[in-house]
């Protein structure tokens, strides 16, 4: 006699359809010693009910003219808890993986970012990982996790605009570094990492310490670096701002 679904909220409520024989006449349908209501008999081999409140596994039962029904089993979940969301940021397209830890999320069904729903990958009572969605704008944007026994929110997850970078002063220095750099650009607040190099946008390069003056400046201190010219790469969770040989490293002067 199986149960369809065969797990739901503490809470009662749960909606679930019995299938079986010889089910015409159902009077009652009980879970453990409480009894189900809103019971329709939909056929001889279906009927359904909505699940009371309990805990635990409940044996279910059909009672008929005929008798009860051997027992079914229905397990009843605590409703679920969200407590953190790794990473919390990231680009405005999506498709960039997520974990969501709390309690009571092994029957999760959908994980919604705000109106549009993520791709689940990986569920276990404690922890979901989803693929995020693609953003309908730059934002923050509410997480809700959909599970048998009710839903999750109080979380949730920022859309990161694409930094760009459009100037730098000045436009070189000593290959020792040391000296002050303003980026100026857009979006550069979320700013999480400033590397200088000579291909620094392909085969990393070395970090540069930097200051966010506002969402459209940073001071970046200059690394070392050889002669020669090199990229300045911001990174940031919305993607990286490329500048191509806009950084010229000038070897000092000898006689």
């Amino acid at each position: 006699m199986p149960i369809s679904p065969n797990q739901g909220s503490t809470a009662g409520g749960t909606a679930v359809t019995i299938t079986g024989t010889n089910l015409t006449g159902t009077t009652a349908v009980h879970f453990g010693a409480a009894s189900a209501t809103g019971v329709t008999n939909v056929s001889p081999t279906q009927v359904t009910a909505v699940a009371p409140a309990a805990t635990g596994v409940a044996a279910v039962t059909v009672t008929t003219p005929g008798g009860n029904s051997n027992p079914a089993s229905f397990f009843y979940i605590g409703p679920p808890l969200v407590t953190t969301v790794s990473p919390v940021s990231g680009q405005f397209t999506g498709g960039n993986p997520v974990t969501i830890t709390g309690l009571n999320l092994s029957s999760t069904t959908a994980v919604n970012f705000g109106a549009n729903a993520g791709t689940i990958t990986g569920v276990s009572d404690s922890e979901i990982t989803v693929t995020v969605p693609r953003a309908d704008s730059v934002g923050t944007v509410p997480i809700t996790v959909v599970t048998a026994s009710g839903t999750a929110d109080g979380i949730s997850y920022t859309y990161a605009a694409n930094p760009t970078a459009t100037s730098l002063d000045p436009t070189s220095g000593p290959i020792s570094g040391g000296n002050t750099v303003t980026i100026t650009g857009t979006f550069l607040s979320t700013t999480e990492q400033v590397v200088f190099g000579p291909d620094a946008v392909h085969a990393g390069g070395q970090i540069a310490s930097f200051t966010i003056v506002s969402d459209t400046e940073i001071v970046a201190v200059a690394p070392p670096g050889a002669a020669d010219a090199a990229d300045i790469v911001i990174q940031s969770p919305g993607g990286n701002a490329d500048m191509l040989s806009a950084y010229t490293y000038e070897a000092g002067p000898s006689i």
